[in-house]
């Protein structure tokens, strides 16, 4: 009995450390094949080879000679002011939600749930009119408006169910010592929720940094492209075909958030376990 036990735990080793295998190869291989585009000498990304025998940095110098850092810093620009406005925005709802009582808040709670499910590129019409009615197109402040309204529902939620897992004791004592609702929440709480706030973070920064569909809607000077657009201009078209630029470009883009993910995947982890599980 011992034994057939012991067999079939074998077998679910097996399998297991197969299908880890399987999925790793899945999510290397084309960064890989990325990575080996942009350092492929001329404009092809197809080769005989994965990776180029013949290495050249010229296309990584080449970025420099083109609009890409004006794009960089568009995007950079853009996904701090977001992650910064949304970050204050969110965990100040979320805190208000977790500790105060009011008529209407389970209501609201609910339809901030409802709103969620509801991808907001299916609006895209209804808030490119909005944004033309309020003269914010063609600005950023048209765009972080998309963005931090959309970001508000899910992050509140979520900081929500972190902040009700942190003891109310905590802000009584505040009070007895004379601690106002602010000094309360950016003194006492804010150190403690720290792993929430990091996930909230760089989930407030990453989505400007990848998106695409908004900046090609909202943004429509040249100067003002970020880098999805501006790198996505450089392979569509008929005569747009530069596909090692275009790697070159895509793998700088990616370089500061991998980086990110890996210094703060401890905070990212307990960030997110902790807020699903008590929400």
């Amino acid at each position: 009995m011992a034994e057939e036990k012991k067999i079939k735990f074998d077998i679910l080793t097996v399998f297991i450390y197969i299908l880890l295998v399987i999925i790793s190869l899945i999510v290397i291989f084309p960064v890989i094949w990325i990575v080996g585009a942009s350092l492929r000498p001329g404009t092809s990304i197809f080769g005989t080879d994965i990776f180029p025998k013949q290495i050249t940095f010229a296309h990584y110098a080449e970025l420099f000679k083109t609009d890409y850092p004006r794009w960089y810093l568009n995007t950079l620009f853009i996904a701090v002011v977001n992650m910064v406005i949304s970050l204050f925005i969110t965990t100040l709802t979320a805190y208000i939600f977790s500790r105060y009582k009011f008529k209407g808040k389970k209501q609201t709670m609910v339809t901030v749930l409802i709103l969620q499910m509801f991808p907001s590129f299916l609006a895209m019409t209804a808030i490119y009119a909005f944004l033309k009615r309020l003269n914010l197109v063609d600005t950023y402040l048209g765009l972080l408006v998309i963005y931090i309204a959309g970001q508000i529902p899910y992050n509140s939620w979520l900081a929500k169910g972190y902040f009700d897992g942190i003891p109310a004791s905590l802000d009584e004592a505040a009070r007895v010592d004379g601690a106002g609702p602010l000094r309360t929440f950016f003194q006492i709480i804010m150190p403690v929720a720290r792993p929430i706030l990091v996930f909230i973070a760089l989930i407030n920064f990453t989505a400007p940094w990848f998106d695409f569909i908004f900046p090609k809607m909202v943004l429509l000077s040249p100067h003002k492209k970020t880098l999805a657009v501006g790198l996505f201009e450089w392979i569509s078209g008929v005569n747009n075909s530069n596909y090692t630029l275009f790697a070159a470009g895509a793998i700088l883009v990616a370089i500061p958030i991998t980086l990110l993910f890996v210094l703060l995947q401890k905070n990212i982890v307990a960030g997110l376990s902790a807020g699903a599980s008590k929400g």
